[in-house]
């Protein structure tokens, strides 16, 4: 079993995980999420130096400075955290919110980045009417204060996963969302009001393969976004899991970890 570490950084402390050796793979989660949910990711990319953080504000990890930060705080502190590591560049993948992370980082600093991954897309709020952020975004806030973290995680938590979900998978899924902190979460709701993924992508020098991967069963951002964000982008590789959830990466591990390989090995070849 993996040992969580942490980590100082120039923005604060980061805990996080990582196991095997070789050229980095970094993982962000979601928002209701941690590193340890990617466990079948950790093992089953052992020829890499796999790497897993846990996102400001998330299990230990140090909050970020704004009360309300945008996609540009979490690259800043993903850049942080990657220097600390001794990591100068990787192959980056995102999940949910964790797609607007990577996705600003890769704009940021496109020397960094060797392959983007991004998997049940987060595209951000931004281009919403004013009205229907706020509405979206008040039903996280209010979801949280008024259930807590383990009332929220039995409400939410459940959704994440597709028909085929196995009743550990859903404990396990439950069980991470419960020990989210409010406060953290707090902050990346109102980055999620702020961000737009499009216009990172728009960003995206060409050297810089793209691949998207959705569930076609997933009910929090469907495969209509993921398409959506796709077509907007017109350059990415696009890979639908049949049968999968909005967490694909727990509940159809073997499909997913088989389309980000096939990507992480294009990228090999490319060098």
């Amino acid at each position: 079993m993996l040992t969580t570490r942490t980590i100082a950084t120039s923005q604060g402390a980061v805990t996080y995980l990582e196991a095997g050796q070789g050229a980095p793979l970094v993982l962000l989660h979601g928002i209701g999420s941690a590193a340890r949910s990617f466990s079948a990711q950790m093992a089953a990319f052992a020829d890499r130096r796999v790497i897993a953080w846990n996102a400001p504000g998330y299990a230990g990890s140090a909050p970020l400075a704004p009360a309300a930060p945008d996609a540009g705080d979490y690259a800043c502190a993903l850049g942080a955290f990657l220097d600390a590591l001794g990591v100068a560049d990787c192959d980056l993948f995102g999940h949910s919110l964790g797609c607007l992370m990577a996705a600003r980082f890769a704009a940021d600093h496109p020397q960094r980045v060797a392959s983007l991954t991004l998997a049940s897309i987060a595209a951000g709020h931004a281009r919403l009417e004013p009205q229907e952020r706020a509405r979206l975004l008040d039903g996280r806030l209010g979801d949280v204060a008024a259930l807590g973290p383990r009332g929220m995680a039995e409400k939410r938590g459940p959704r994440l996963l597709g028909p085929d979900a196995s009743p550990d998978q859903i404990r396990a899924v439950v069980e991470t969302m419960a020990c989210v902190d409010p406060d953290g979460y707090g902050q990346a709701a109102r980055m999620l009001s702020s961000g737009d993924i499009l216009a990172d992508l728009a960003r995206l020098p060409a050297s810089i393969p793209v691949r998207i991967v959705f569930g076609s069963a997933d009910v929090i951002t469907p495969p209509e976004v993921n398409r959506r964000v796709a077509a907007a982008f017109g350059r990415a590789e696009v890979v639908e899991i049949p049968r999968a959830g909005h967490a694909l990466y727990v509940d159809q591990s073997g499909a997913f970890n088989a389309a980000l390989a096939a990507s992480l090995r294009r990228n090999d070849e490319r060098g």
